[in-house]
């Protein structure tokens, strides 16, 4: 490549080099085997400079895009591989590439899909999922490409030919024929497996699952397994806001009125079970946005059905759904009349269709007549709605119109805010607020750029901050003008002489120590926001805004009878707050750790003197009052550690110190008897956060907490317990070993003695928890094999060893939960890969085909397995069969021509999979569009079976062979064989 040209990529080039680049550009796409040049510096990562890559992939992109049908058969494979080579790269490679280069890679990925999806590579999401496994940046690249495949495909924004668009159709349903099963299986192993331990990929995930379920199959999402873990993430709060676009997506799609009107009936249910209709109780206003949108989505599918039902004739039916919508209402009219615009303008849709309901009615009930006065509001908030349109309509048509109307009425309304009604004032705040979605610009650059624009913008924020404003004696305003100082923080970049004075209206009443609970509640998560956006400019006021804070994150206990101005979730931000000053100041090491000791110092002591009286209290409620306050004081040092990123961080900040004091100070509540699982949950999620931060250090605090946490622990206690050993199993692998090796029973103990204790056979709750804990003890087993520290297990001892292998076949084969079954499986592969050769444990090769692969077959032919649930038969059949077999193969394949050779002996089973008198069956497995063309022939000998000429039948396609055929010449798609006697 032109080295020279190239300069002229980086965004600090000048005119020349910039234009240089630009013309070597064009060069290239022009050029007939440029792009091969392109292709072998990415496959080979040959540059550094992520420009360099960028534009790289430019190259193909435009090859792709325009010139395709020109490459030779060659070519084209080249550049297949070089997108595959690529992205196994991605897993090697020490630092993830950045957003943009990952975002253009999967638009390349997806404009490829496109054109050779139909003819020449069929198998382009399996060969994608083969590489990527479950690799963290693996799957980070697999869903940015399914997003970029399905603006492709589904993009209504873009303009698509009458061609492309008959492409686009035949492309979604081969995908509805061929893979999308597989696709939708893999998310849900992405959701299982990353929703704990990695929220962003589980929010991308969810992203796409809301993306694609408008045009697949509903029945593969709304069904029991994803609607469940779905609604398990809305009480996590960082992933609740995704779980609300996705659980709404499901809603939306459209489906038979009664079966809607069911779905959105237990939708509700649990909703409302989990606490989430208490709209007074939740201060997120970016969730409850979201919330609303659902509600509003949920509300609006009601009514469609009532509609349909109504049409169709079906007046129970109609009635019922009615009924249905009725206990919304209420619901409908707290989103409603909700402070937040956002909050309230998203529910307008349900609010006018329920009052046109209403108006097809020809009586209404009473509380029906209430429900009507309602619709003032609904107008009202309509208006807003109306106002925000308008803005984005006229900045289409005329930015530079727009930009001056707001201008002149922000500035008429501040010159006279004192005598100005609050409506009006509020409205030109809001106005200037909207304006960074109606003219967006990148990043936020609302400062730089445009210069009309640029000065317009800074003399509003000027006049917003300078007025005083935000001394208005009404909530609505004062939440605007936080709301709109935080949207525009890069203003305070450009003219810094204003953060004092806007420092001092979120710290006095105006803010957080405004009346109006509320608006102290949201102002301290806008001046987290604030404060984090800063970052360096806030130097010169650390301490001082440290020793105004001062106040409140006093820890109140329960005693004292004082009404603290912020709650305890509020108190979470001003910690986050204080920990982002310190560690992002430019103190020395020895200030920081200061500054931070002067922190956590007073929430240790109060610990420990809280500690003592929990420990001396007798009234119940006492000690709940207690168990509470000795929570939040290690949610709000834990919170404080999310100002790091990582352990280098915190040792420069010589902060370890700290921390260290406060695991001493925190691990003494496991011991007490008394609100275990409050106190235990407070501890084991401080130290989920230490072992991120502290790393290493933590290592000697561990044995101590596990003991202590595995006394007297219930079915919750483990499955809560478990994640963290699985933390540190798979962070620190072989560091940990001798630790695992002496708790590894004690923990299992726990766990079978809890899963032995009976139940009564209709509670639901016990049965739930013994399968949670259940699938966690499986998780447990899975992360020590997979990390490489199978000698954990092997050390045990031959009698637990075997007790522990028994269970996991008892897990894959007796227990009706795929989940369960899908771990267990794939420990059991891995313990072939590991122990199928010489170095395995003495007996562990009988054991394999005494048990191991009569559980391959056992599992289908039990009558809890469900031949009618599609998902149910790939998962656990061939998936789990053929990956276990092929495992096996691995290991032992060489030792017989390249075949593996079963020697099964089911002579105790009458009710077996195969039945075949002492003849070698030879099997090539392929199954719908998974084929497994990569694995060799599997060569199965069954012995001291009872029946001659026999006939096998497949349980699938009901396909029979006699004895005489020898199946070596055909290619069977089908599950299984099963006797005909």
């Amino acid at each position: 490549m032109d080295e020279q040209a190239l300069l002229g990529l980086n965004p600090n080039a000048d005119a020349d080099f910039r234009q240089r680049a630009l013309a070597y550009f064009e060069q290239l796409k022009i050029s007939q085997d440029a792009w091969q040049v392109c292709a072998e510096a990415l496959a080979q990562s040959i540059y550094s400079d992520d420009h360099i890559k960028f534009f790289c992939f430019q190259v193909l992109e435009h090859q792709i895009k325009f010139k395709y049908s020109e490459l030779t058969e060659v070519q084209q494979q080249l550049i297949r591989e070089t997108l595959i080579t690529w992205l196994q790269a991605q897993m090697l490679n020490p630092q993830p590439e950045k957003t943009f280069i990952r975002n253009k890679a999967a638009q390349v990925f997806a404009l490829l899909f496109v054109t050779e999806y139909l003819t020449k590579w069929p198998k382009f999401f399996f060969d994608i999922l083969s590489v990527v496994d479950l690799n963290p940046r693996g799957v980070d690249m697999y869903l940015r490409i399914l997003m970029a495949v399905d603006a492709e495909l589904v993009d209504r924004d873009v303009v698509h030919t009458s061609e492309e668009a008959r492409r686009n159709t035949l492309l979604k349903d081969t995908m509805r024929e061929q893979c999308i099963p597989s696709l939708v299986e893999s998310w849900y192993q992405i959701l299982q497996n990353y929703q704990y331990n990695n929220s962003e990929l589980t929010c991308q995930c969810l992203e796409v699952v809301g993306a694609y379920v408008s045009w697949i199959d509903l029945s593969l999402i709304a069904n029991e397994r994803f609607i469940n873990m779905l609604l398990g993430h809305m009480s996590v709060e960082v992933l609740r806001e995704e779980a609300c676009d996705c659980l709404f997506e499901i809603v939306n799609k459209g489906m038979d009125p009664i079966d809607k009107t069911k779905l959105v009936e237990s939708l509700c249910q649990v909703l409302q079970s989990a606490g989430l209709f208490s709209i007074d109780q939740e201060d997120d206003v970016d969730f409850l946005a979201r919330f609303s949108k659902l509600v509003n989505g949920m509300g609006q599918a009601l009514i469609a059905s009532w509609t349909k039902l109504i049409k169709n004739g079906d007046m129970k039916s109609a009635q019922d759904t009615l009924q249905a919508i009725e206990a919304k209402v209420s619901l409908m009219l707290q989103l409603l009349i909700h402070e937040d615009d956002d909050i309230s303008s998203n529910i307008i849709g349900f609010c006018y269709d329920y009052l046109h309901i209403l108006k097809q009615l020809s009586a209404l009930s009473d509380q029906q007549k209430a429900n009507v006065e309602g619709e003032d509001e609904a107008m009202f908030v309509e208006y807003r709605k109306q106002l925000k349109l308008l803005l984005d309509r006229l900045a289409q048509v005329s930015p530079e119109l727009l930009l001056a109307s707001v201008r002149r009425v922000f500035n008429t309304t501040l010159q006279n805010w004192q005598t100005t009604r609050f409506m009006e004032v509020e409205v030109a705040i809001r106005l200037l607020y909207m304006l960074a979605e109606a003219l967006p610009v990148s990043h936020g650059a609302h400062f730089s750029g445009d210069v009309t624009k640029a000065t317009a913008l800074q003399d509003m924020m000027r006049t917003l901050v300078t007025s005083g404003v935000s001394a208005y004696q009404h909530t609505s305003v004062t939440l605007e003008f936080f709301e709109t100082v935080v949207r525009y923080e890069k203003f305070f970049a450009v003219e810094p002489q204003h953060i004092p004075t806007v420092l001092m209206a979120f710290l006095d009443h105006r803010g957080l120590r405004h009346t109006s609970p509320k608006v102290r509640s949201r102002t301290a998560y806008l001046f987290s926001r604030f404060v984090k956006s800063l970052n360096k400019q806030m130097n010169p006021f650390i301490e001082d805004v440290l020793n105004r804070i001062q106040d409140l994150l006093e820890l109140s206990p329960p005693e004292n009878g004082y009404q603290a101005l912020l709650s305890s979730d509020d108190q979470l931000f001003i910690y986050e707050t204080a920990g982002v000053l310190i560690v992002n100041s430019e103190y020395s090491a020895e200030r920081k750790q200061a500054l931070m000791r002067n922190l956590l110092t007073p929430l240790m002591e109060k610990f420990k003197v809280l500690l003592e009286k929990l420990m001396m209290a007798q009234d119940e409620d006492r000690q709940m009052a207690l168990a509470d306050c000795l929570n939040h004081a290690v949610g709000f040092a834990s919170r404080t550690s999310k100002a790091f990123s990582n352990k280098q961080t915190v040792k420069q900040c010589g902060c370890s110190e700290v921390y260290l004091d406060c695991l001493q100070t925190f691990l003494p509540a496991l011991s007490c008897p008394l609100q275990k699982e409050v106190l235990r949950s407070g501890v084991r999620t401080f130290l989920h956060r230490m072992i991120i931060c502290l790393e290493e250090e933590v290592l000697p605090f561990i044995p101590s907490a596990s003991e202590h946490m595995l006394k007297d622990c219930e079915a919750k206690d483990l499955q809560e317990f478990i994640p963290l050993i699985n933390q540190i199993t798979a962070k620190f692998k072989t560091q940990v070993s001798p630790f695992l090796q002496q708790m590894f029973m004690p923990l299992l103990r726990a766990i079978f003695e809890v899963l032995l204790l009976p139940a009564e056979e209709n509670d639901q709750s016990a049965a739930l928890e013994k399968q949670m804990l259940r699938r966690s003890y499986f998780a447990f087993l899975q992360t020590v094999t997979g990390s490489g520290m199978s000698e954990v297990i092997a050390n045990q001892g031959a009698e637990n060893v075997e007790r522990v292998l028994f269970t996991v076949i008892q897990g894959a084969v007796d227990y009706p939960d795929p989940i369960a079954q899908k771990t267990c499986f794939i420990i059991l592969s891995k313990l072939v890969e590991l122990w199928g050769g010489k170095d395995g444990p003495v007996g562990f090769a009988d054991f394999v085909y005494k048990h191991i692969v009569p559980a391959c077959f056992l599992a289908p032919l039990k009558q809890t397995f469900d031949l009618a649930d599609a998902q149910t038969v790939l998962v656990c059949i061939i998936f789990f069969f053929a990956f276990t077999l092929i495992a096996m193969w691995q290991t032992e394949g060489k030792k017989n021509n390249g075949h593996v050779v079963l020697m099964v002996d089911l002579s105790y089973k009458e009710n077996t999979l195969f039945f075949l008198n002492g003849v070698v069956v030879w099997l090539l497995f392929t199954c719908c569009s998974t084929v497994f063309c990569s694995s060799p022939m599997l060569k199965i000998k069954l012995e001291n079976c009872r029946f001659e000429n026999l006939t096998l039948t497949c349980i699938t396609c009901k396909l029979t062979l006699s004895e005489s055929e020898r199946i070596g010449s055909s290619s069977l798609g089908c599950l299984g064989f099963s006797c005909d006697r």
